[in-house]
Formats: structure tokens, C-alpha cells, sequence
């Protein structure tokens, strides 16, 4: 083992031992170059082409897929008195659920269906409020009769009433030649009374019995309106975007059964900094460019501009701060446009909203109108 150690000691010396020293003024031998050829130095060149084909890839993969918007901005930078946002479509979600609770007897649509003003939707079980209809219907026929009987009994009153009063006028005219007594007298005007009490009574039995019709007619009506009520109908035309209850399911009151995109107003919601919103008008023109879509331009228009600022700073001071005031804008639409394409409209896909900030600039040629 000894032996080992000092065989190894004078190779650790050599290892650790300083360059010799060169003499002044004696001129350094030249470095020894290897023999094979020098082909690492070509390496920094073949990664700087390396890096310019992935920016080219990334360029072309954005122009090909969902950012294609993105390199048709970098070709077409927009002019003065234009603004622009990232937004998504949005439509309105329509909830159509039951009134009343109760069991759903079929759900006559699916999802993706597209559905009309009107149609129906569904059925919810009606056995029973057909049954309290049948009840309230009954109340009224007895009501009506009960109505006919007051009104005979009014005309035997008013008849009797005639005769009392007839009988007055006739005793009063016998009692100055002695044909009638006092007495008698005093007996017609209590008859006169009582069939005037009679009369009196008739009538107000008639009034109870009609407000017993009209009550009896005001339930009909109510169990008449939950029956119509317990079919579902679409309240305007859309698209069937979820199915949430199946047939024999019991719901309570406002469960829902599906629920519905209103196709009539789809729009695009884009934020905009304070001096941008600030000249933006309802009715003013716009365009909607879609991510999926990137070499197409539609046609749209201003029907919001939100009049409180969105992620606005808890104080605002300075100009940086109050740049970070942002407005809600809705960019919905045209209606024609909206019916044309209403069974490819898709809420959630992203785009680019344009605005026009001065409303006499002329749209850019890159901003045209281009539809599919």
C-alpha cells in the first residue's frame, strides 16, 4: 500500500504544478493545434437557423389555427380613430322551467334542437288540476241555478209587493164611506212591508249568488291558466343548448327542463379603455373578426357601452390609473346576418371586436366586409 501512495505522489505533483515561467523578453511558443478539423464552430450558426424555422413554424401554426387573427393584424395595423378588444360570442340563456310543481309527462325536444316561437317544449302532469277544474266548473253551473232561483223569487216578491200596495190604496178609498175599518188598513201596510222586506231580500240573495259565479268563474280561470302553464312552450326562437330533466321526473316550482339560446340577439362583449368608449354611440357601425375564422369580416353594431367602468382602480388620481378604466361594449349582429348563420352560431368563440373611435374615418380596406 505504501508502495502505491509513492507512486502516486510525483503524478499529483505534475498535475498541480504551475505552468513554468516565461523569461521576459523571450516570445511564448505558439499553442499547439489539434489535427482534426474544427467543426464545433459551426455550431452557433446551425442553432441561429434553428431558432428563425421554429419562429417561421409558430408563425405559420398561428396563421393556420386559433391565431390566425394575430398575424392578419401584424399585415394590417389599424389606422387612426379605430379601436380594438378581444371579446367572445355571447347569446342570451332562456331557463324554460315549470310554474308549478308537478311530473313532467314527456320533453318533446333535445339538445341542438332548433325550436320556434310557441312550440312546445314539454308537459307536466295536469290529472289533478283537471280534476279541481271539473270542481270549479260544477260551482258555477250550481251558482247560475242558484241565480235563477233568486231571480223567480224577486218577481213573486215584486208581485206581492204590487198587491200590498193596491190593497192600501183600495181600503184607504173605503174607509171615508165606512166599507173598511182601521183596522184593516193598518193590516194592508203591514203587508206592504213585509213584501218590500220580501223584495229586498230577493235581491240580495241574487247579488250573493252572482258573486258566486264570478268567484266560481275567477277559479276556472285560475286552474285553467296552471293547466296552460303546465305545458311548456318556447318563449322565442332558439336553440336547444341543454336538456336538464327526463320524463317522470317530479320538479318543484321553477325547475328547470331545459335550457335555450336566444339566437335573436347574439353578440360579441369586448373592454374598452375610457377614451375609446367615450365617442361610441348605440347604432355605431363595427366588425367582428372570429378566431376560427380569421379571413372573414363581419358586419355588427354598437347596442351597449356600459356607463360604469369595469376593473376600475379603488382611487383614481393619475393618468396611468385612470387608463385602467375599462367599458363593457356589446358588438351585436345585424339580424339578417344572425338568421343567415343561426345553425353555425356557437357562443364562446373568441374573436376581435372593431370600433371606430372617430366617426368619420373610413374603414380599412383590411376591415371590409367579407362574409363565407
Amino acid at each position: 500500500m505504501a508502495d502505491t501512495l509513492s507512486s502516486l505522489k510525483p503524478v499529483a505533483r505534475a498535475e498541480s504544478a504551475p505552468p513554468p515561467a516565461v523569461a521576459r523578453g523571450t516570445p511564448a511558443a505558439p499553442p499547439t493545434t489539434p489535427s482534426a478539423p474544427a467543426r464545433p464552430m459551426a455550431a452557433p450558426k446551425n442553432r441561429k437557423w434553428l431558432r428563425w424555422l421554429g419562429v417561421i413554424a409558430v408563425i405559420a401554426a398561428a396563421g393556420g389555427g386559433g391565431g390566425g387573427w394575430y398575424w392578419w393584424q401584424l399585415q394590417h395595423a389599424l389606422p387612426p380613430g379605430f379601436a380594438q378588444a378581444n371579446g367572445r360570442l355571447e347569446a342570451e340563456q332562456v331557463e324554460i322551467a315549470a310554474k308549478y310543481p308537478g311530473r313532467i309527462v314527456d320533453v318533446l325536444v333535445k339538445e341542438g334542437d332548433m325550436v320556434d316561437v310557441g312550440q312546445v317544449i314539454a308537459h307536466m302532469d295536469i290529472a289533478e288540476l283537471a280534476a279541481q277544474l271539473r270542481t270549479a266548473q260544477a260551482q258555477v253551473l250550481r251558482a247560475q241555478n242558484e241565480a235563477v232561483l233568486a231571480k223567480a223569487v224577486i218577481a213573486q216578491k215584486e208581485s206581492q209587493l204590487v198587491f200590498a200596495q193596491q190593497e192600501i190604496a183600495r181600503t184607504a178609498a173605503l174607509i171615508p164611506k165606512g166599507f173598511a175599518t182601521g183596522e184593516r188598513f193598518d193590516q194592508n201596510k203591514n203587508d206592504l212591508k213585509v213584501a218590500q222586506a220580501g223584495l229586498d231580500a230577493a235581491k240580495s240573495a241574487l247579488a250573493v249568488d252572482l258573486a258566486s259565479i264570478a268567484a266560481s268563474e275567477a277559479e276556472v280561470t285560475r286552474i285553467q291558466a296552471q293547466i296552460d302553464d303546465s305545458t311548456l312552450i318556447a318563449p322565442k326562437r332558439g336553440r336547444i343548448q341543454y336538456k336538464l330533466a327526463q320524463q317522470g321526473e317530479v320538479l318543484q316550482s321553477g325547475g328547470r327542463v331545459v335550457t335555450m339560446l336566444d339566437l335573436s340577439d347574439v353578440y360579441l362583449t369586448i373592454f374598452v379603455p375610457a377614451h375609446a368608449a367615450t365617442p361610441l354611440g348605440i347604432g355605431d357601425e363595427a366588425r367582428i373578426v372570429l378566431d376560427a375564422l380569421p379571413g372573414y369580416v363581419f358586419p355588427a353594431h354598437v347596442t351597449f357601452v356600459a356607463t360604469e367602468a369595469q376593473f376600475t382602480p379603488k382611487m383614481v388620481e393619475t393618468a396611468e390609473e385612470r387608463e385602467k378604466l375599462m367599458f363593457r361594449v356589446k358588438l351585436s349582429v345585424d339580424p339578417g346576418l344572425r338568421a343567415r348563420y343561426e345553425s353555425q352560431v356557437k357562443t364562446g368563440i373568441r374573436g376581435i371586436g372593431y370600433v371606430r373611435t372617430d366617426p368619420h374615418a373610413a374603414w380599412p380596406a383590411g376591415l371590409a366586409v367579407k362574409l363565407p
